[in-house]
């Protein structure tokens, strides 16, 4: 699979990666044939930031997950929707791996993907569970 192309902004990276990241919660094969096929079947150019990401929040899962339930306030898991779920995993991911991205825009970005791929209220929804998330971390010094 190639992985150059055309540049991409770091907002199309994160759409790209929400697609990833949703995707595999349906996938039983690996993140590289993950990969290889929406190469063979779009001609998906996929960036460092993409694999970084989804290979992250795939190999981090148990502990990006803990974080969010112990940040959702009234709420479980289970009972999220799959695509708010997904964007939730990103933004914690990129908070707690990715030292370069402050998580002030990690928030950002997740309310916006949000806003244009989950349901009406699960902007404001998910700005509340990183914004805990984020106090938590500043919390136990890890931000």
């Amino acid at each position: 699979m190639e992985i150059s192309g055309k540049p991409k902004s770091r907002h199309e990276e994160r759409q790209q990666a929400l697609s990833f990241v949703y995707e595999r919660m349906f996938r039983d094969d690996t993140v590289e044939e993950t990969f290889d096929d929406a190469f063979e079947a779009r001609d998906a150019q996929v960036g460092k930031y993409v694999q970084t990401v989804v290979k992250g929040v795939e190999e981090h899962t148990d502990e990006i997950d803990k974080l969010i339930e112990e940040n959702l306030k009234g709420w479980k898991k289970n009972r999220i929707s799959k695509i708010t779920l997904t964007i939730l995993r990103i933004a914690v991911f990129e908070m707690l791996y990715l030292d370069n991205i402050p998580a002030s825009v990690s928030i950002n970005e997740a309310v916006e993907l949000a806003k244009s791929y989950a349901a009406e209220n699960d902007a404001g929804y998910i700005n509340g569970v990183l914004g805990a998330v984020e106090r938590s971390l500043k919390k136990d010094g890890e931000s």
